[in-house]
């Protein structure tokens, strides 16, 4: 941990990049001599992998957003609220009405999170993003973010459509796409690299990491690995350095104290959606709705309370 001590948050990014890289390649090399484990087999009942999968995103991947408490309550005195409940019933409120129109509306509400989500990777994963935003000639921003970002859901439907489409039926959802339309934005991702960073190699170790996942796994584990050890991985070290900027390891301890009460109130409220959905469905399939679904209703809150926070900021 001393290594890493003296490391500011951008040099930690890059050293975040490399090793993940590595890691990945090394996963794909092993998956070309393995076998190829299907999450989705043709039973009813859950594959082992499907079951960890739910597991990290439950505990690992969400843990990134379990700060969004501390960071609603600086939202509210800004606008001079006292009573932090507000934040909570609100946060609730957005999240509560993402699952209702999810139900009613499953097709437009999987497409507004898809492009947010994109968007949200783009900007989150984005390494030296505080460099770029000093970079005022840089038109189009947002567009070259949501580009880069949309490789993580373009990646699976071209390396493996065929499950990547199975999962959008177990989510209600009839998905048509053109693989030559899914091939273009994977090179318009790879591109806006360029634009995006100082450090634009650096950026491309993450993209040619997304894709190398997907070359190699299932669309399940591809994200998982992707969302739990690349996005929240370094959402988290970003909210350690705010947490202690002179000492990481003090960061860590304060992010793991703040993280877990939430974290484990998601988790369990994401094992008790299982446990009912599976009166009506598969576990594999009630898996699957509560990743998804239950990402859905967290990321639009989340990206929302970013934005909210931004705007005041630039006001203030």
């Amino acid at each position: 941990m001393n290594y890493f001590k003296n490391m500011n948050n951008y040099e930690l990014d890059r050293f975040h990049s490399v090793i993940f890289f590595i890691i990945t390649v090394l996963l794909t090399g092993l998956s070309l001599f393995g076998e190829t484990y299907d999450t989705l087999d043709q039973k009813n009942m859950p594959g082992i992998f499907s079951i960890i999968c739910f597991f990290l995103i439950a505990t690992v991947g969400v843990s990134h957003g379990a700060l969004d408490n501390l960071k609603g309550a600086e939202l509210l005195k800004k606008f001079k609220i006292k009573n932090i409940s507000f934040f909570y019933l609100s946060y609730l409120i957005v999240a509560s009405l993402v699952i209702l129109f999810w139900i009613i509306f499953p097709t437009f509400t999987i497409m507004m999170f898809l492009i947010l989500a994109s968007y949200h990777f783009g900007k989150e994963d984005n390494v030296q993003f505080y460099v770029f935003e000093k970079i005022p000639r840089i038109k189009f921003k947002s567009f070259f973010l949501f580009l880069k970002g949309s490789i993580v859901i373009s990646a699976p439907l071209f390396f493996h459509p065929i499950e990547t489409v199975q999962i959008f039926k177990f989510l209600n959802v009839e998905l048509s796409i053109s693989q030559d339309i899914v091939g273009i934005f994977i090179i318009l991702g790879l591109v806006s690299n360029y634009f995006l960073n100082e450090y634009w190699g650096q950026a491309t170790l993450d993209t040619l990491s997304v894709l190398f996942l997907n070359l190699a796994f299932h669309p399940l584990i591809a994200f998982t690995l992707y969302f739990c050890f690349l996005h929240s991985i370094r959402h988290s070290i970003s909210l350690m350095h705010e947490l202690n900027k002179k000492d990481l390891k003090k960061g860590l301890h304060l992010f793991l104290k703040k993280a877990i009460p939430l974290t484990t109130i998601t988790a369990f409220l994401f094992l008790l959606g299982i446990f009912l959905l599976n009166n009506y469905y598969s576990m594999q399939v009630s898996i699957l709705k509560v990743i998804f679904i239950g990402l859905a209703s967290l990321t639009f809150p989340h990206i929302l309370l970013e934005y909210l926070l931004e705007k005041n900021e630039k006001r203030t």
